[in-house]
Order: C-alpha cells, then sequence, then structure tokens
C-alpha cells in the first residue's frame, strides 16, 4: 500500500517542501486534540425524523438538534484535518483549517464532510486498537488512510485497493454526511488491509462478504458510539436521497435471507446474509467480542466462499474466547444456512 508520507526519500522531502510554500504563513498549535462538528450518525437516526431531505446541502432549522461538538484526536498538529489515522487529502472548495484545532462547520460547508470523515475514520481506528489490534493482535489497517470528498459527482462512495483510498461523492445527501457510509467504506479498507497481496478477493461470493462486513461494520460502530432505536438500518440519512419507504435504509443486517438459496448474483444484496450473521454474533456474545473474533477471522482467507470465512471465524472464535463462544458463532452461521 502506498502512503506520501511515510519514508525519508528524496521525493518526500520534495513534496513536503512544496507543501509547506503551499500553505506559507499557515500553521498549527501543535496539539494532538481539538473540537469539530459532526452528526451521531446522521440526522434521521439521531432525531428519529424520516421527513429530512437534502434540500441541495441547506442547514435548514430541523437539523439544529443533530449537529454535535466531538473531541478529535490524534491530530498531527498542522491546523489541518491530518493525523495518526486519518488524512484528507482533497476536497471541493477550501481545506479545512484552523490554528486552534476549531472545526466548527455545518453541512452547507463542505468542510463539514472533511471533520465528519477525519473524526469517524479515526474513532473506528481508536476502536479497532481497543479491541487488542496492533498490540496483542495483529494490526487492521494500522495507519493514516488518505480521504478524498466530494470528488466523486454521483451519489456513490467506494474504497479502492489499488490507491488504498477513501472516495466519497456527492450526489444526493453528500456521502460523507453519513457516519455509516464513512464507516462502511472503512470496513471494506480494513478487509483489504487484512490480506497479502493487498485486496480482499475478486469472486462475487468474496465481494458479497465484502460489502456484508462493511454494512455489519457500519452497524456495530456507530451503535457502539452514537446508539440509535434503529441500528439495524444503514445509511438512513444518505438514502433519503434514493429510497422512497419509510424507514429510509440504505440496507439493513437483520434480514431473513438464506445461503445459498436467495443468492442472486449480487454483492450488496448476497451481502445481506453475511452481514445478518455477524449481527446475530454480535447479539449472541456482545459487541467487542464479536468485533474482536469477526476481525480475527478475516485474516489468511484470501477470495473465501462463506462457509470458508464463517469456519475461519468459528475457529477464532474457540481459539480467543472458548468453545461455548464458537459454539454461538457456529449458531449464527448454521441459522443463515452457511455451516
Amino acid at each position: 500500500m502506498h502512503r506520501l508520507f511515510f519514508g525519508l526519500t528524496a521525493a518526500l522531502v520534495t513534496i513536503a517542501a512544496t507543501a509547506a510554500v503551499a500553505t506559507a504563513g499557515k500553521s498549527g498549535n501543535g496539539s494532538p486534540t481539538g473540537s469539530g462538528t459532526v452528526f451521531l450518525p446522521n440526522p434521521v437516526a439521531d432525531l428519529q425524523n424520516e421527513s429530512l431531505t437534502d434540500q441541495k446541502d441547506a442547514d435548514y432549522p430541523a437539523l439544529a438538534a443533530a449537529y454535535h461538538t466531538v473531541t478529535l484526536t490524534n491530530l498531527d498538529g498542522s491546523g489541518y484535518l491530518s493525523g495518526d489515522w486519518a488524512n484528507v487529502r482533497s476536497e471541493t472548495g477550501d481545506a479545512a483549517y484552523s490554528p486552534t484545532n476549531t472545526f466548527a462547520y455545518h453541512r452547507s460547508d463542505d468542510r463539514f464532510e472533511q471533520v465528519m470523515a477525519y473524526d469517524w475514520v479515526t474513532v473506528a481506528q481508536n476502536y479497532i486498537q481497543s479491541l487488542g489490534f496492533g498490540s496483542k493482535l495483529r494490526p487492521v489497517n494500522k495507519e493514516s488512510q488518505d480521504i478524498r470528498i466530494n470528488q466523486y459527482g454521483v451519489d456513490n462512495s467506494f474504497s479502492t485497493d489499488t490507491k488504498d483510498e477513501l472516495r466519497f461523492g456527492k450526489g444526493g445527501v453528500d456521502d460523507a454526511e453519513d457516519a455509516e457510509v464513512i464507516l462502511h467504506e472503512y470496513g471494506h479498507a480494513m478487509m483489504d488491509s487484512q490480506q497479502t497481496p493487498f485486496g480482499y478477493g475478486f469472486s462475487e461470493e468474496a465481494g458479497a462478504i465484502g460489502e456484508g462486513f462493511a454494512d455489519y461494520w457500519a452497524a456495530t460502530v456507530s451503535t457502539t458510539f452514537a446508539p440509535t432505536p434503529d441500528p439495524a438500518c444503514i445509511a438512513d440519512w444518505d438514502s433519503v436521497s434514493y429510497t422512497s419507504t419509510v424507514p429510509h435504509c440504505l440496507r439493513r443486517v437483520d434480514t431473513s435471507l438464506h445461503y445459498p438459496g436467495d443468492l442472486r448474483g449480487e454483492v450488496h444484496y448476497d451481502g445481506q446474509i453475511w452481514s445478518r450473521a455477524l449481527w446475530d454474533i454480535r447479539k449472541a456474545v456482545g459487541s467487542r467480542t464479536a468485533d474482536t473474533l469477526i476481525l480475527e477471522g478475516q485474516f489468511g482467507e484470501p477470495n473465501p466462499t462463506m462457509p470458508e470465512l464463517a469456519r475461519s471465524t468459528v475457529t477464532a472464535a474457540r481459539e480467543l474466547y472458548g468453545t461455548s463462544v464458537a459454539n454461538k458463532v457456529t449458531t449464527a452461521f448454521k441459522a443463515r444456512g452457511i455451516l
């Protein structure tokens, strides 16, 4: 994976010198912490208001209660949204900058999405490390994740394993306004980082696993840090632009689909089988235990089928927590027809 700010090559020195000229006169306070305004996780879920709409990025009164001030951590002290675990590399309009690390914007300002992406990626990586990954266990994407904001003109976002970056679109509700879209894309980057070479499989079934895990990751992290009444509904805010039914959900992690009979050959649909199994594991053993064994099970399984990765996940559960937890994991996979 590439990272422009690791290493001491002459090329990097040149890049650093160029950047210094471009930002002449601007410097930060050197502090690793600051404050930012964000959604937790998004206005629809937070306010329980399914009538909210995009209104062309307007900052209208019904959204006022959805803005929250949070502590930003792991900043590099430059005054920009760059730090240990997230690096906003490009954006439309101005780059968010504050000599005091105070990033207070609302959604009518494109810098709001920069703060959202920085904060939620950083929250996710700190949570991963709190589970022991990078210390007792192998690291999972333990690096500064490159992020591009609002430079993709359609209503879509993606994680690319060729450039190792997250790119968020600006069609409809700008994707980086919804924490669960951010966490979903970060989930893909996490899975890619767990394989050598970089990238988590190329088959339709491996792709479905990737989508299912990314949906699960969005649900488990948002529920851990910003719980709402319907945690199984993913991306409630982003989806108001393309769904007509209520509740607005990109997808859910509690569907009744089964393997292999309900497979359609479309990764997002098929991924709901996998995400439901993971969600049931979470309910059976608790969030931190589930998240730990699920992540551990994903190492060393290039291009897996659902049964193959399920067996690896059961093994991880047994090795980490013993037979009782492993049996509950097995039961969850059997309920979906995967084992």
